[in-house]
C-alpha cells in the first residue's frame, strides 16, 4: 500500500522556530553506513554524488537504507543538471544541493529542476518519492523540497545579492574549500584566513537580509558551533569517510605510541 502519510520536511519546522539543523555527510556508497549514520539523530543526511563514491544506483540502496530514519535525506548533485537533479527527486530526496553556482542565471536554472510548475519545469514521475511521501506527493512536493546554490568561487561571492534575490531558493551552502582554493589558498575547512572567512561572515549577514536559510561545510563542531552563533541554520561536520578514517587513525596512534608528523589537509 502507498504510504498515505503527508509529506513534511522537519528541516523547516527547525527553521521555523529559528533552530539550526545538523547535517551528515555520506562519501562512501554504502546502505550499511547510510542506515547507521541514519540511526545517530541527524537532523539530515546528504548523500555526496560531487566527491563521494556515489553514483545513481547506489544511492537507491542508500536512500532506502535511509527510510527508516527520522532524518531528512538530500543529496549533493555531481553538477546543476536537471537530468540528474530531477531523478533524485524522483527517488524521494527532500533537498538538492547544487555544486559552482555562480551567476543569478545558474541559480535561477537551478531552482526551476526542483519545483514543478508554474515554480519551476521539473517534469512529473516520482515513482519512489509517492511511495515514501505519499499519493499526494504533488501537492506537497513544491512546499518541502529545498534548494541549496553552492557558493563557492570569487565570482559566486561578487554575485551573491543576485544569486540570493532568486525566487524560492532555499538558501546557500558554502564549499570552504573551493573557495578557499578560488582566492589562492590552501583548499581546506575551518578557514580563518581572509578574505575567505570575512566571506563566510558576510554571506551569513546577507543570507539573513533575503530571507534565505545559510550553510556550510566544517571540519569540526568547534568551528560548525561558532559558524551557528554568527547565523547559520544548517551546518555539515566531516563526513562518513573522514569520521571513520580519522578515528582510526587515532586508535593506531593510541596504540603504537606514535603522532602522525604531517598535517592532515584533507577534506571530505
Amino acid at each position: 500500500m502507498i504510504n498515505k502519510y503527508k509529506m513534511q520536511n522537519k528541516l523547516l519546522d527547525l527553521w521555523s522556530n529559528n533552530k539550526p539543523a545538523i547535517n551528515s555527510w555520506l562519501s562512501i556508497p554504502n546502505s550499511f553506513t547510510a542506515e547507521a549514520f541514519g540511526k545517530m539523530g541527524w537532523d539530515a543526511i546528504t548523500i555526496d554524488m560531487q566527491h563521494g563514491q556515489n553514483d545513481y544506483q547506489t544511492s537507491i540502496s542508500m536512500l532506502q537504507a535511509l527510510s527508516s530514519s527520522q532524518s531528512v535525506p538530500m543529496v549533493r548533485v555531481p553538477w546543476s543538471e536537471p537530468g540528474i537533479i530531477m531523478k533524485m527527486l524522483d527517488l524521494g530526496v527532500m533537498g538538492i544541493i547544487a555544486p559552482m553556482i555562480n551567476t543569478k542565471d545558474d541559480c535561477e536554472k537551478f531552482v526551476s529542476y526542483c519545483y514543478y510548475p508554474h515554480i519551476g519545469q521539473r517534469s512529473f514521475g516520482p515513482m519512489r518519492a509517492q511511495l515514501v511521501h505519499g499519493t499526494d506527493y504533488f501537492i506537497n512536493a513544491n512546499k518541502n523540497v529545498l534548494s541549496f546554490a553552492m557558493i563557492e568561487t570569487k565570482e559566486a561571492v561578487e554575485n551573491l545579492d543576485k544569486i540570493l534575490s532568486v525566487p524560492n531558493l532555499t538558501g546557500v551552502y558554502i564549499g570552504p574549500a573551493d573557495m578557499s582554493s578560488s582566492y589562492g589558498l590552501p583548499p581546506k575547512f575551518d578557514v580563518r584566513e581572509d578574505p575567505v572567512f570575512s566571506n563566510i561572515k558576510f554571506i551569513a549577514k546577507k543570507a539573513q537580509e533575503y530571507g534565505k536559510i545559510a550553510g556550510i561545510h566544517n571540519g569540526s563542531t568547534a568551528y560548525a558551533k561558532e559558524m551557528i552563533k554568527i547565523g547559520y541554520k544548517f551546518v555539515t561536520i566531516l563526513s562518513d569517510f573522514r569520521v571513520m578514517s580519522s578515528n582510526s587513525q587515532k586508535i593506531v596512534e593510541e596504540m603504537k605510541d606514535t603522532k602522525n608528523e604531517g598535517k592532515d589537509t584533507s577534506t571530505y
